[in-house]
C-alpha cells in the first residue's frame, strides 16, 4: 500500500478489498444451512450483524455533520474516512432486504393471529404493519443516503475548487440535516430493535442506540488510523495529538452511553410497573445475567477507567486495545438488545452469529475500500487542513 505525498491518494490499494469480499461471501454461504435448520436463529443473528454495521455508518454520518456544524479543525484528517463510511447506506439498504423477508421470525407484531388476540397490538397495528414498516425503511435510507452523498460531493468539489463558499454550503446542509438525522435514527431504532418486543417501549431507547453508534465510530477511526500507520500511510499526519482527542471523545461518549442506559433502567426500576420491568427481567434471567454484567463492567466501568488519564489517551497501543475492546462490547450490547426476545431462557451461542457478522462485514468493507481508494484520504482542498495536521492538545 502506497500513497502520493502531495495528493494523499492511494496508488497501490493492495488486496484488502478483494479478500474482504471473498471471505464475506464464503461466510454468508456457510450461514445458509442455519436458515433451514432454525430460521429464527438465522434472522436474529443477521439482524444483530446488520445493526452492528448500520450503527457504524450512523456514527460516521453524525461525525461528519458535527464536524461541519462546530467548525472543528482537528478532525479534518478523519473526515474523508467518515464520509466514505457514511456512503455505505445503499449497501446497507440491500442488506436490509433479508430483514424484511425475516420479519415473521423477528417481529411478533407481524403475526396476524397474534394481533387478533392482543388489544395492545391492535392499537399499534396502524404503525406496526409490514407495508408501513417497509415504507418507513425506504424513507430512512433515502434520508441518510441523500445527506451523506450531498456532503461527500461537496467535499470532493472542495478538493478541486477550494472555497469558503463550499464550507458554508456544507454547514447549510448539516444544520437541518442533523435534526432530520436525529429523528430518523430514533424511529429506525424503534422500528428495527425496540419493536422486537412491541408491548414494551422507552423514549430513551433511540438515544441509547445513538450513543453506542458514536462510541463505535470513534473506536473504528482509532483502529483504522493505526492500520494505516502500520502500513506507513498518513503516519506523519495522524499523530499522538489526534489519538488524544479521539480518546477524549471516546471517554465522553462512553459516559453519555452509560448515562442513557442508567437513566432508562432507573426510571423503570423506580416506577416498578410490570409492563415495563419485564424487559429488564428477561435480561436478568438465567445466563443473560452474565451478559448484563459484562455490558455494565465491560462497556462502561472498564473503558471509563481505561480512558480516564491523559497518558492513556496518548498511548497509541493502549488506545488501539481500548478501541477494539469497545467495538466488541458494542456488538455484545446489540446482541443483548435483540436476542433475549428470541431466547429468553438464556444465552444463545451458535456459529451463525459469527459467520453472518463476518459475511456482512466482508461485503461492507469491500465496498468501503473500493470507495476510499478512489479519492484522496484527506480533504486536500480545505484551507484548515494544515491546522488539523499541526494540531496540538493544550
Amino acid at each position: 500500500m502506497k500513497i502520493e505525498n502531495n495528493t494523499f491518494r492511494l496508488i497501490e490499494k493492495g488486496t484488502f478489498g478483494s479478500k474482504s469480499l471473498i471471505i464475506g461471501l464464503l461466510s454468508l454461504f456457510v450461514s445458509i444451512p442455519m436458515y433451514f435448520l432454525d430460521s429464527g436463529k438465522f434472522f436474529f443473528s443477521y439482524l444483530t450483524a446488520f445493526m452492528f454495521l448500520l450503527t457504524l455508518s450512523w456514527g460516521a454520518l453524525f461525525s461528519v455533520l458535527l464536524g461541519h456544524l462546530t467548525n472543528a479543525k482537528w478532525n479534518l484528517i478523519f473526515r474523508r474516512i467518515s464520509e466514505v463510511l457514511a456512503l455505505m447506506f445503499p449497501v446497507l439498504a440491500i442488506m436490509f432486504i433479508p430483514v424484511l423477508f425475516g420479519a415473521h421470525d423477528l417481529y411478533h407484531w407481524s403475526h396476524a393471529e397474534a394481533v387478533a388476540h392482543d388489544a395492545i397490538l391492535q392499537k399499534k397495528a396502524g404503525y406496526l404493519n409490514i407495508p408501513f414498516f417497509a415504507i418507513r425503511a425506504v424513507i430512512y435510507f433515502s434520508i441518510w443516503h441523500f445527506l451523506s452523498l450531498k456532503l461527500y460531493k461537496l467535499s470532493l468539489e472542495q478538493d478541486k475548487n477550494p472555497s469558503v463558499d463550499v464550507i458554508m454550503k456544507m454547514r447549510k446542509v448539516s444544520a437541518p440535516g442533523m435534526i432530520i438525522f436525529a429523528l430518523s435514527i430514533t424511529f429506525a431504532s424503534f422500528d428495527w430493535l425496540m419493536s422486537l418486543e412491541p408491548h414494551w417501549y422507552s423514549t430513551i431507547y433511540g438515544l441509547y442506540v445513538f450513543s453506542g453508534s458514536v462510541v463505535f465510530i470513534y473506536s473504528f477511526l482509532t483502529v483504522f488510523a493505526y492500520l494505516l500507520r502500520k502500513k506507513e500511510v498518513l503516519h506523519n499526519v495522524i499523530t499522538v495529538e489526534h489519538y488524544h482527542d479521539l480518546g477524549k471523545l471516546l471517554f465522553g461518549f462512553i459516559i453519555f452511553w452509560g448515562y442513557m442506559g442508567f437513566s432508562q433502567y432507573f426510571l423503570m426500576w423506580y416506577a416498578n410497573i410490570p409492563e415495563e420491568t419485564y424487559w429488564y427481567y428477561e435480561r436478568w434471567n438465567g445466563s443473560w445475567k452474565i451478559i448484563t454484567m459484562v455490558i455494565v463492567f465491560g462497556h462502561f466501568v472498564f473503558p471509563f477507567l481505561g480512558l480516564l488519564t491523559r497518558s492513556a489517551k496518548r498511548s497509541i497501543g493502549w488506545m488501539l486495545f481500548m478501541a477494539i475492546w469497545i467495538s466488541v462490547m458494542h456488538y455484545i450490547d446489540l446482541y443483548w438488545l435483540a436476542v433475549p426476545t428470541f431466547k429468553s431462557e438464556g444465552i444463545s451461542i451458535c456459529y451463525v452469529y459469527f459467520t453472518n457478522l463476518i459475511g456482512l462485514s466482508g461485503i461492507y468493507f469491500w465496498y468501503f475500500w473500493n470507495k476510499i481508494s478512489k479519492e484522496p484520504l484527506l480533504p486536500v482542498g480545505d484551507y484548515r487542513l494544515k491546522d488539523s495536521i499541526d494540531f496540538e492538545n493544550v
